[in-house]
């Protein structure tokens, strides 16, 4: 897993390139946070989809709720980059929906849209 911070001014956002899963559970996406802000004080992060587990998109599963409120608790902001449209349930299309009218999680397309939203969200 590589970590690189792109910041502008006094925002700092967090950028994960992994060719891994690094998120298979709650567990794992509280080390990330802990790590991120240990290590580069930085309270945003920005991943690919593929960085987590297929059953974070599975909503029954809850891992995406349990992860997702572990973040918002912690005041952490967070960007997911993929294509979501791959997707055919109705409720994580809503879920995606709401999650981007909000100011902590994001479901963009692409790295520089999600960047430059995770910079200029507080």
């Amino acid at each position: 897993m590589n970590i690189t911070i792109d910041q502008l001014g006094s925002s700092k956002v967090a950028v994960i390139e992994s060719s891994d899963v690094i998120i298979r559970d709650v567990q794992d996406a509280l080390d990330l946070m802990a790590s991120v802000n240990y290590n580069y004080e930085c309270h945003k992060i920005m991943l690919q989809k593929a960085n987590l587990t297929e059953d974070f998109f599975e909503l029954k599963t809850r891992l995406a709720g349990e992860i997702l409120q572990k973040y918002v608790n912690y005041k952490v902001k967070l960007a997911i980059v993929g294509d979501f449209d791959t997707y055919d349930s109705k409720s994580l299309k809503d879920f995606i929906y709401e999650c981007n009218n909000g100011k902590q999680v994001l479901f963009l397309r692409d790295k520089q849209e999600a960047v430059h939203a995770l910079h200029n969200i507080t």
